[in-house]
Order: C-alpha cells, then sequence, then structure tokens
C-alpha cells in the first residue's frame, strides 16, 4: 500500500470542506467540484465528495447514500494533544456532542461528536 484515503460522502461539499478546515486547521490539498481532500500526514488523506457524486458512480448496485442520513456508518478516530480543545472547537464549528471526553478501557481518554453529516468523530488522546 502506498497512500490511504478515507472518503466520506458529504450533503455540502462547501459546508464540510469549512467545517474540516477549521476543526483540523488544515487547507485542503485538492478542493474541486465533487471532492475536497485533507493531507492528514504523509501518506494518508480525508476526502470529502458530495451524496450526489457518488450516487452516479454506484447507480442503482447499491442504496443511495443519502438514504443512510443520521445513521451512523463510519468513526473518524483522531488522537490529539488536547482533546478538550479540539472538542470544544468541533462543537462551536457545529458538531453534535455525543458523549463527553471520559477515561475509555483501552487507555484513551475519548469524546464523541457527529460531524454535520452524521459522521461519529471520536477525539482522543493517550
Amino acid at each position: 500500500m502506498k497512500e490511504i484515503e478515507f472518503i466520506l460522502y458529504v450533503a455540502n461539499q462547501e459546508r464540510s470542506t469549512t467545517f474540516y478546515h477549521h476543526l483540523l486547521k488544515l487547507v485542503p490539498i485538492t478542493n474541486v467540484e465533487g471532492l475536497t481532500e485533507f493531507q492528514l500526514m504523509p501518506e494518508v488523506k480525508l476526502g470529502l465528495m458530495p451524496v450526489k457524486n457518488v450516487a452516479k458512480v454506484l447507480k442503482s448496485k447499491m442504496p443511495h447514500p443519502s438514504e443512510g442520513d443520521g445513521i451512523p456508518r463510519c468513526e473518524l478516530y483522531l488522537k490529539v494533544p488536547s482533546a478538550e480543545k479540539f472538542l470544544q472547537r468541533a462543537i462551536e464549528l457545529g458538531g453534535e456532542l455525543i458523549s463527553e471526553i471520559e477515561p475509555r478501557d483501552w487507555g484513551d481518554s475519548v469524546g464523541y461528536l457527529a460531524d454535520l453529516d452524521g459522521h461519529i468523530i471520536a477525539i482522543a488522546e493517550r
């Protein structure tokens, strides 16, 4: 494997781009109609793709992605130096708090929120 990219299907690319730009404090490396990409680490990217675009690819082989709006289908697990500050910033940007930061069985302190499209983001620190 040379590179990994996680792509979230979003209702509004511009709105989600603004959310993740401010949350991650990263400028997109790609921001064209149909795809925004953030370089998270040297070989890891986060992509944002409008639901309408991916629906064209999936055609009638899969349910339309918008049929799953609000249903948690993935989790973006971010380990950060200050989980409390990061979680607060996410909430200020419109994220919905799911669970406050608390120690978890696996050794991290983690808080959970939903982004603007209902994708779950775990904000963690060791």
